[in-house]
Order: structure tokens, then sequence, then C-alpha cells
């Protein structure tokens, strides 16, 4: 059965040197994260990478620029996502039958980083774009970052929404008072990466993002951000939201999940009661969570879902989802 691995990672040595030279390193503890076994293999778009997947048991892994992405950057990100982007498809075209891609995006300049994703989608072939939380002091429900989600949309080109370390003021208040490791972990992986996330697609949800677009597709990953987890407690703002919908039709309109490698049975079911089966996605967050021992093809065969749900899990859902991208 194909196996398709929709968050899995990858970082050029031109980005690395550029989250230094703005001091990224020195204020996101995740920039440390990208070094030794994990740098080389997100460096790798070739023999080593094909190899872990092949050990894995992954067919192909469609690739996307590692947090904190180009989140951080002015203007020069313009060029550097099309580079970066230009880089991509280069890889994506040694070896077609192995990756896909999701579009990077000079987000801070909302109407160039719309053109670089049709660019992307039309041009490039690429199957989405991946944002990662806040721009600057803008969460991603800011207005003025609308026209990326108005593309998106009228490109049919989901949105892979990856976590990113939470802004100072909300370390120091809530992951803080440990030893720098500890807080470090507390604030990313840990914990606060993945309520960022979290909040940051239930922002969307909060603002009438997707009753202004009722097509957008949002993938959240490590089943759901917490979200899934607490959809009662999310439905009882319906009586104050004023959006055109319970929380729970967004969830399952507008929200795809996927596993990020944490495979866990539990987890699954706690998904599929809240999106359906045809809204899980597969994934490895690669490198992050590779493990030796054919880990993706163990889980996929031990993870409990039936015919027809396993195949839609394993590719059927990515590619009928990415069917509609504008090429």
């Amino acid at each position: 059965m194909k196996l398709i691995g929709i968050e899995e990672h990858f970082l050029t040595a031109e980005i690395r040197q550029a989250w230094e030279a703005i001091g990224l390193d020195a204020v996101d503890p995740s920039v440390a994260f990208h070094s030794g076994a994990i740098e080389s293999r997100l460096l790798d778009l070739a023999e080593d990478r094909l190899a872990l997947m092949d050990e894995t048991g992954l067919d192909v892994q469609v690739l996307s620029l590692t947090t904190p992405m180009l989140h951080d950057f002015g203007p020069q990100s313009v060029d550097m996502a099309r580079r970066t982007n230009d880089a991509l498809a280069a890889a994506v075209a040694r070896h077609p039958a192995r990756f896909q891609a999701l579009a990077i995006l000079p987000v801070s300049m909302p109407e160039e980083a719309a053109l670089e994703l049709e660019r992307c989608i039309r041009v490039l072939g690429f199957k989405g774009v991946m944002l990662c939380g806040r721009v600057g002091a803008c969460n991603l429900d800011d207005p003025t970052l609308s026209p990326i989600f108005q593309s998106a949309e009228a490109l049919g080109a989901p949105i892979l929404l990856h976590p990113r370390t939470p802004e100072l003021a909300v370390r120091a208040a809530y992951y803080s008072g440990f030893t720098p490791a500890v807080d470090a972990a507390f604030s990313t992986y840990g914990l606060g990466w993945h309520y960022d996330a979290g909040v940051q697609f239930l922002r969307l949800v909060l603002a009438g993002v997707f009753d202004r677009l009722p097509g957008l597709q949002v993938i959240l990953g490590h089943w759901g951000e917490l979200v899934l987890f607490y959809a009662e407690r999310l439905a009882a703002m319906d009586r104050v939201s004023k959006l055109a919908h319970p929380i729970a039709t967004y969830l399952r309109r507008n929200l795809y999940v996927t596993a990020s490698g944490m495979f866990l049975p539990h987890y699954l079911e706690r998904a599929v009661a809240v999106v359906g089966t045809d809204r899980l996605l597969f994934s490895t967050d690669f490198p992050y969570q590779y493990r030796p021992g054919g880990d993706a093809r163990r889980f996929l065969e031990n993870c409990g879902l039936a015919e027809p749900a396993k195949p839609g899990f394993a590719h059927g859902n990515w590619l009928r989802l990415t069917s509609e991208c504008t090429a």
C-alpha cells in the first residue's frame, strides 16, 4: 500500500545562515535543534534521505521547510523564498516518484507571498503551502495576511499550519523558571509549539476566515495540535462566536489532521471521532520523529483502520485533497 508522508522537513544552508545573521538563534531556541544529525538529515535531499524513507516504509515525502521558516524576515525573504522553491522543485524533479513539495512564502510581504504561492502551484507543481504561526507581531488571522489565504483557497492549495516557538513574553510567563534546557523543551516540542499552532487555527475559525473562504483547507499535525481533544469545550463558544456555523462544522469541513510521527492508535481514534476518516493524513515528521525499525509501515499495518479508511489514511485522502490544486 502506497504510503505518503505529508509533513517531512528540509532546510537549506542559506536559510540556516540567514537565521543566525538576524540573531534568530539567540531568541528562538528551536534554531539550536537544527544541528548535528538532525541538521545533516534536513540538508540532504538525495540518497541518504531516500534510504531512511525506505527503511521506515515511506514511499513519498511531501517536503516542507522546517520552522521557523521565513516568518522573521522582511523584504529580503521574497528572493530567498523564490530561490528555495526553485531548489526544492529541482529536488522533486530529480526524484518525482519519491518527493512532492509545499511552498515556502515570504509571509511578511503578503501580496508577494500570494503571487509566489500561485507560481509554486501553477508553474512548479507544488501540492500546497506551509505556514508556521505568527508573522512578526501578527497572528495568522490578521487582515493584512488575507491575500495568502485568499490565494490558497482560489488555487485549491491546502495549508499545513506548523508549530513555531511562542513569543518571548509568553515563554517568560508560562514556560520559564527551570533550567535553560527544560525551558526550551517546555516552550517548544514539550508543549508550547502545539498550543501555539492550535491557537492559530482557532483564531482563524473565530475570526470568520472560513466563513469568508469556505473552501480553504488547513492541516494540523500532531493529531490536531490539541484542538481535537477539546472539541466539546470549543463548542461552548458557539453561543457567543456569531459564526455562520457551529465550530464542529469547521473541524469537519476545513480541517485535516496528520500524525506527525506520533504513532498512537488512541489518538487516531479521537481524530476519527472528531473529523472523520476521510480527513486523516499520514506523516512521520522527518527527521525529528524518525525511528528505525520500519516504524511508519508498522503503524499503518496495526493502526486499527479497516478498508477503505486505511488506504485513505495512507495516501488516498492526500491525493484527493491535492487533486484540486490548480496546476
